[in-house]
């Protein structure tokens, strides 16, 4: 944690907000961190409601206000900054963005995505997998870099492809892993442990050649 006070958050969200939802759990029990406001670009989303009830400021700045993506991406990049954050977390964040809102916020600017990353990049992952016959599917943290859904993979969590599932069961299993991942990795950049450099996470001063799985981190934690 850095000197002088908690580690801070600004949480970029558009929907129901289930992964802010699990941080806001881990706050000040599991997480030494302050979250400092939760952004939306949709009004009247859950994740909206849920920073209310928890104390946190809230605010929207709605996309369809700006005529340009590079517009509302420096709108943005100015709130945010206003609050001074350590850290950039994307929690369902529905928003391809510019690369110079990317590089303003480089090495502070995490992302978590529905699938074992590079495997099915974009929209739709859940189907995606069932569609190509896949064993397991999963959930990536990664650093965001100007590759969609392509910068350095930090931890991943597999879950099993059962017979008869479909997008909407094995969204759900896969977003119970999420619940559990994001924090870890939040944790790990709260407490100093994990860095971006050179285009590489780092962990512990270790480039991470590959990413981290999760049900390993808890075999060794046993």
């Amino acid at each position: 944690m850095k000197a002088g006070g908690n580690y801070r958050l600004v949480v970029l969200i558009s929907g129901s907000g289930s992964n802010l939802q699990a941080i806001i759990d881990q706050t000040g029990v599991a997480l030494p961190i302050e979250i400092a406001a939760v952004i939306s670009n949709r009004p009247g989303v859950r994740g909206l409601e849920r920073a209310q009830q928890a104390g946190i400021e809230s605010r929207v700045l709605d996309h369809k206000a700006f005529a340009e993506r590079e517009s509302y991406d420096l709108a943005l990049a100015d709130l945010i900054d206003g609050y001074r954050p350590d850290l950039v977390v994307l929690a369902g964040f529905m928003r391809i963005l510019t690369p110079a809102f990317i590089q303003r916020f480089a090495g502070r600017l995490l992302n978590i995505h529905p699938s074992l990353l590079p495997k099915f990049r974009g929209l739709h992952t859940h189907q995606r997998a069932i569609d190509a016959g896949e064993l397991e599917h999963g959930a990536s943290v990664h650093f965001v870099t100007e590759e969609l859904d392509g910068g350095p993979l930090i931890l991943q969590a597999r879950v099993p492809l059962l017979p008869g599932d479909d997008a909407e069961r094995l969204a759900a299993r896969v977003l119970t892993q999420e619940h559990l991942i994001y924090p870890q990795v939040i944790a790990w950049m709260a407490a100093g442990r994990l860095c971006m450099k050179q285009g590489a996470a780092f962990l512990d001063d270790k480039m991470l050649s590959r990413p981290l799985m999760f049900d390993q981190l808890e075999s060794a934690q046993r």
